[in-house]
């Protein structure tokens, strides 16, 4: 399939959503000084120290930012002292890279978002693995996630930042605060995998995907993007999408799975000040 621009602009701006909900659900639950600042059509996120929702996402496609906004939100970063991160699509306004990179900004990464239509989805069933909802067992779905997510696979562009436990604990529970679905995997009676679906309005989000290293390359993350794909298309939605590193191995489960590459984003960096 072809993500055209206008496809991009509701998938960035559901991608801001999100992060401003899981920002707020720290906030909320933990009591952190986070802050959620529209900027561009996205959205400028501070959810504490170390935050995975540290970032400012979605813009580029409802104008550009002015050089007052951009003080602004620098300020408002450099006060608690945390690096300013922007993650702009590529189907954005080419001159947010100029702009940025005039003020400082360095390309630090890339990430790839894979697109997939959903018509009719349902799930498939495989041997010796079961998939269920997760909201009753979230202590062991938390804990799935975030051990995978400590030891994830090597293959493909590494990650340019890594968070500790704790940061990825609370990233966890706040996803699922700001509404997302928690599915796990269970293969041959035992724990295995964990996956998160969020859904904005036509899009689904695939996220928090991950699986124990005992347990991987035998189906588990297969049969949670399945269960997760019709678990969407029973909800009316009509894209799903997943951000992945280039060239990793989830990358490769999620192609198999049917999901294209849309588009990259492009990681640009602001130290500290």
């Amino acid at each position: 399939m072809i993500v055209d621009q206008a496809l991009a602009a509701r998938i960035e701006r559901a991608e801001g959503a999100f992060i401003a909900a899981c920002s707020r659900a720290i906030e909320s639950r933990h009591g952190v000084a986070a802050f959620q600042e529209p900027v561009a059509g996205g959205i400028a996120s501070y959810a504490g120290p170390e935050s995975p929702f540290n970032k400012v996402a979605g813009t580029g496609f409802d104008g550009l930012p002015s050089t007052t906004e951009l003080s602004s939100i620098e300020e408002r970063y450099d006060t608690v002292g945390a690096a300013v991160s922007f993650e702009i699509s590529t189907l954005a306004d080419p001159e947010i890279f100029e702009l940025l990179t005039a003020r400082g900004y360095l390309l630090v990464s890339f990430e790839d978002v894979l697109v997939c239509e959903l018509g009719d989805r349902r799930p498939r069933p495989a041997a010796g693995i079961e998939v269920r909802r997760a909201e009753d067992e979230l202590e062991t779905w938390m804990a799935i996630a975030v051990e995978s997510a400590l030891r994830g696979d090597t293959a493909g562009v590494p990650q340019h930042d890594t968070f500790p436990r704790s940061a990825l604990e609370i990233a966890e529970q706040a996803g699922v605060d700001a509404g997302a679905q928690a599915f796990m995997a269970l293969l041959d009676g035992q724990p295995a995998g964990s996956g998160g679906l969020h859904v904005v309005g036509e899009i689904a989000q695939l996220t928090g995907a991950g699986t124990l290293p005992e347990h991987r390359r035998r189906g588990v993350q297969t049969a949670l993007v399945q269960a997760r794909l019709a678990g969407a298309s029973a909800a009316g939605c009509s894209y799903a999408v997943v951000t992945t590193q280039p060239g990793s191995t989830s990358q490769a489960n999620m192609r198999r799975a049917g999901f294209e590459l849309g588009y990259t984003r492009a990681v640009l960096t602001r130290p500290v000040r």
